[in-house]
C-alpha cells in the first residue's frame, strides 16, 4: 500500500506542477501579445484629435468675427470707412473724388493727376533703388522732400501739390521696392 500512496502523491506533485507550468506559460502568451508601437498610435490619435478640435475652435472664431462685422455694417477685409481691401491692405474701395484711394486735397484736376502720375512714377524708381541696396526708406529720397518734380505754379496751390506727390510716392515706391 506504501507503493500506491507514493505513487498517488507522486501523481499529485505532477498534476500540481503542469497546472503551474500551463499558468505561468499562459502568462507569457499574454505578454507576447503586447505591441509596443501601441502607444505611440494612441498619442498619434490624441495629438490628431487635439488639431481637429483646434481647427474647429478657429473656424468657429473666425465665423463669430464675420457674422460680428456684418452686424456692424463692415465686411471682412474692409477698411475702417468700409471700402474693400486688396490682399496687401491696399485700399481699393471708391475714395476720393475719383476713387482711386487719394482724399480731396483740393486743387485742380490737372494739379492732382500731374503730382500723382509724378510722385507714383519717382516713388516706384526710388524703391527699386533701394531694393537693390536692400534699404526701406522712403523719406530718405530728395524727390520725396522736395515734391516739386513737374510743378507748375499756374496749376495751382503748391502744398496741395506736394500733398498729392508725397502720398502717391509712398504708394510707388512700395510698389517698386516689393516689386509689384
Amino acid at each position: 500500500m506504501k507503493l500506491t500512496n507514493v505513487k498517488n502523491f507522486g501523481g499529485a506533485i505532477l498534476g500540481l506542477v503542469m497546472l503551474l507550468g500551463i499558468v505561468m506559460m499562459s502568462g507569457t502568451t499574454t505578454q507576447a501579445q503586447y505591441y509596443p508601437n501601441q502607444d505611440q498610435y494612441r498619442r498619434q490619435r490624441e495629438i490628431q484629435r487635439q488639431i481637429e478640435i483646434q481647427r474647429q475652435a478657429e473656424i468657429r472664431r473666425q465665423e463669430e468675427i464675420r457674422a460680428q462685422q456684418q452686424r456692424n455694417g463692415r465686411w471682412d477685409r474692409n477698411d475702417q470707412w468700409g471700402n474693400r481691401n486688396d490682399q496687401w491692405g491696399r485700399n481699393r474701395g471708391r475714395r476720393g473724388r475719383n476713387g482711386d484711394g487719394y482724399p480731396n486735397l483740393g486743387g485742380s484736376y490737372e494739379l492732382r493727376q500731374t503730382a500723382l502720375n509724378a510722385g507714383y512714377n519717382e516713388g516706384n524708381k526710388a524703391g527699386r533703388n533701394d531694393r537693390r541696396s536692400g534699404r526701406y526708406d522712403p523719406t530718405r529720397s530728395s524727390a520725396y522732400r522736395n515734391a516739386m518734380k513737374d510743378y507748375n505754379s499756374r496749376m495751382g496751390d503748391r502744398y496741395a501739390y506736394q500733398q498729392y506727390f508725397r502720398q502717391a510716392f509712398e504708394n510707388g515706391y512700395s510698389d517698386g521696392y516689393y516689386g509689384y
